[in-house]
């Protein structure tokens, strides 16, 4: 079992944008074995110490492997979109990890 966390930062003016790539990526999480434990879009109020920006959302996501991860990555249908993630993004932070 594999973790994957990201931190997203939304270019102002592109949240939208960024719903419909999200509408596309988020269902094919599944396919590969995968599962949304949580999206989270975390206001101000919930930060108690933050030593880094701020992001729009917080994901985190489980895959039974590796490869479940790359496969969902490679995915031809959620490829097709990626210009709406590049129109939208302004960075990420992906942090892998297992559970201990």
């Amino acid at each position: 079992m594999i973790y994957i966390t990201q931190l997203i930062y939304v270019i102002p003016g592109q949240e939208e944008t960024f719903e419909q790539f999200e509408a596309v990526a988020i269902p094919l999480i599944a396919k590969y074995n995968g599962r949304l434990l949580f999206r989270v879009r975390p206001g101000i109020e919930a930060y108690v110490e933050p030593s880094v920006e701020r992001p729009y959302e917080i994901h985190l996501v489980e895959f039974d492997s590796d490869m479940d991860f790359e496969n969902f990555k490679r995915d031809d249908a959620r490829k097709a979109f990626l210009h709406l993630k590049e129109q939208s993004i302004r960075a990420s932070t992906l942090i892998h990890g297992r559970k201990l």
